[in-house]
C-alpha cells in the first residue's frame, strides 16, 4: 500500500507540473518527506493523505486507487466544473 500511495502522489504530482518543492511549500511537509512517500517509504495518516492530496489538488482516493486515473478524472468535482466552465466559454 504505501509504494502504491508513492507511486500514485509522484504521478499525479508530475502530471500537473509540480516539483517536490511545490509542494513542500503548499502542504507543510518537507521536500524529504515527500520523495520519502514516493518512493515507499513512509506510512502516511489520513490526514496526511487528506493534506498532501489538496497540496495537488486530487482526491484521497485517487491516492489509494489500484487503478490510473487520468488528470481530468482525479480533480475534484469543483474543478472540472470550472474547467468545462472555462472550455464552452473559450468555444462560444
Amino acid at each position: 500500500m504505501r509504494k502504491l500511495v508513492g507511486e500514485n502522489f509522484a504521478r499525479l504530482r508530475k502530471e500537473r507540473g509540480l516539483t517536490q518543492e511545490q509542494v513542500e511549500e503548499r502542504s507543510g511537509f518537507s521536500q524529504w518527506y515527500i520523495s520519502s512517500l514516493e518512493r515507499g517509504r513512509r506510512n502516511p495518516t489520513i490526514i496526511s493523505l487528506y493534506e498532501l492530496a489538496n497540496a495537488i489538488g486530487v482526491r484521497v482516493a485517487d491516492l489509494i486507487a489500484d487503478e490510473v486515473v487520468s488528470a481530468d478524472e482525479s480533480s475534484p468535482p469543483e474543478v472540472r466544473e470550472a474547467s468545462a466552465a472555462s472550455s464552452k466559454t473559450e468555444e462560444s
